[in-house]
């Protein structure tokens, strides 16, 4: 698929007191894009569309370039401790994607140009932390790879994260885009993982992304660099047929990566769950999405701050978890899963 490219650009003035703010707008003005101002992210007003639905995805379209003025980390469990903030918000269209609710009525994009006061703020928490290992997950908000061939803040933290003794840089995506972050200076202190899923869970849920096929071909490019190498299974949903899908999916990761140096190969497991909140925003959104959310199938969980989810019944959870790993363990016998949710 191609790169995204943004039809509409909105920038922040505060924004181009920034290097990084400058050099964006310059990029986009030479790229003959529509360029509008906004006070804020907050005030962003006049994304095109006669109604509610053509707003939203235009909006999917739409580029703040801005300022992070909340320097407070996140935490990111079990991924990592800290969510190392550079971008909200994401070009996919996955029916099931929490960013449906947390984003809430601002779907489009944001990137922010303030990186050193970022990587600031990062080193404050290795420091409190060391000598303990800091993680930092940077795709908790928005699928970092999907924009950074436009922005390569991506790439200027990785390069950050290079030398730094007591900290580790990771994300996730489902964007075959990475070429321009191949010659980064990581010294493998970056974990860059793929989310991959069955044939079934792909097509029918994942529109805007790149195919499975282009994620694969990105992970051997990215395994090439020296990167560690890791896969997010998510979300696992029982489908019908859903173990031969998995199987399959699995068989095809094997056969893609031979040849591959896979010795520090890990996996990560998510189940499908969705909130009360997200299946009402995400049926308005994609009124016709198979995806299924009947609260009398789940098993109901109380999450962070008290808004509960629902996911598999306890032994439906157990035969996913279980039936994946085993398919991981034949294929990729040397690999690490870190965790089942």
């Amino acid at each position: 698929m191609k790169p995204f490219v943004p039809q509409l650009v909105y920038i922040e003035p505060q924004a181009l007191e920034y290097p990084l703010g400058r050099e964006l707008k310059d990029k986009f003005e030479s790229m003959g894009l529509e360029i509008r101002e906004t006070t804020s992210h907050n005030q962003v007003r006049g994304i095109p569309g006669d109604n509610e639905l053509q707003q939203y995805r235009n909006a999917k379209s739409t580029l703040v370039v801005g300022v992070r003025r909340t320097l407070k980390f996140d935490t990111s469990k079990p991924s990592a401790e800290y969510a190392i903030p550079l971008a909200t918000g994401c070009m996919g269209h996955c029916h099931y994607c929490y960013l449906q609710t947390t984003l809430g009525s601002k779907p489009y994009i944001r990137t922010y140009v303030n990186l050193e006061e970022i990587f600031e703020q990062a080193d404050k928490y290795m420091e409190e932390r060391k000598p303990e290992i800091t993680r930092f997950e940077a795709a908790c908000t928005s699928d970092i790879v999907g924009i950074d061939h436009l922005t390569h803040a991506l790439k200027k933290t990785i390069e950050f994260f290079a030398d730094k003794e007591y900290g580790q840089l990771r994300f996730v995506t489902k964007f075959e885009h990475v070429d321009h972050l191949l010659d980064a200076k990581h010294n493998g202190k970056t974990r860059f993982r793929f989310s991959i899923n069955s044939r079934y869970v792909i097509k029918n849920f994942e529109p805007g992304t790149s195919s499975f096929d282009g994620r694969l071909e990105a992970a051997r490019k990215v395994a090439a660099a020296g990167y560690p190498l890791g896969f997010i299974v998510a979300p696992i949903y029982k489908h019908e047929g859903w173990k031969e899908g998995y199987h399959e999916l699995f068989e095809r990761l094997n056969n893609s990566l031979a040849g591959v140096d896979l010795d520090n190969l890990t996996f990560e497991l998510i189940q499908h769950r969705y909130t009360k909140p997200a299946k009402k925003v995400i049926m308005k959104r994609y009124p016709k999405t198979r995806l299924e959310m009947d609260e009398e199938k789940r098993k109901y969980k109380w999450g962070r701050y008290g808004i509960g989810k629902y996911v598999y019944p306890t032994e439906e959870a157990n035969e996913l978890e279980n039936t994946i790993r085993e398919y991981i363990h034949t294929f990729f016998p040397k690999a690490e899963i870190q965790y089942f949710t």
